[in-house]
């Protein structure tokens, strides 16, 4: 486990030096852009360093006092329509920024949540939030909001069972030996 987790912080480091060298040839390419650049960098960064350490601290407390059985229960791959009907009610009550939803869903992940129900988690907590469709009632319209409201569901859900099966049929060609012995 731990070369793994090597190779995946050598990945990190790698793509951040990417990014920065990047962000450095499109500052020099486009130096009018710089100081957008940096105010919405920084305010980015200021903005995660508020949110973070609470989601850090409650993801502290959900690891400790949520057991696994519990999870896998109500979100793991028998849990059937009330896993689905659950991921989407988990992810649309919070009205956080989508990187919060991340830490979350990985560490639902590593209670036993499925793949499915992890994908529907994102996407609700990305498309489908209880304030915003509010709103979207109110300036759209009630049959533009329950439309794209039913639409959403039905897709969102579709593509976690897609992706599901995507990751399991990978998952079982890589357990294919390619040696015989």
């Amino acid at each position: 486990m731990k070369g793994k987790q090597k190779k995946g912080m050598v990945r990190d480091y790698i793509l951040l030096g990417l990014v920065f060298v990047i962000a450095i040839l499109l500052i020099t390419f486009f130096p009018d852009k710089k100081d957008e650049v940096i105010n919405a960098s920084w305010n980015f960064l200021v903005e995660m360093l508020w949110i973070l350490p609470a989601v850090m601290i409650l993801l502290g407390l959900f690891t400790v006092f949520v057991p696994k059985k519990t999870v896998v229960k109500y979100l793991g791959k028998a849990s059937g329509i009330k896993g689905v009907s659950l991921a989407i009610l988990f992810g649309a009550l919070p009205t956080g920024p989508l990187y919060v939803a991340f830490p979350i869903a990985a560490s639902l992940l590593k209670k036993g949540a499925s793949i499915s129900n992890i994908v529907i988690f994102l996407s609700a907590w990305a498309c489908i939030k209880i304030p915003q469709e509010m709103v979207e009632l109110q300036f759209l319209g009630a049959k533009f909001m329950f439309t794209r409201l039913a639409l959403t569901i039905i897709f969102v859900v579709i593509m976690g069972i897609f992706i599901e099966k995507l990751i399991a049929k990978e998952e079982d060609v890589s357990l294919i030996p390619t040696k015989c012995p």
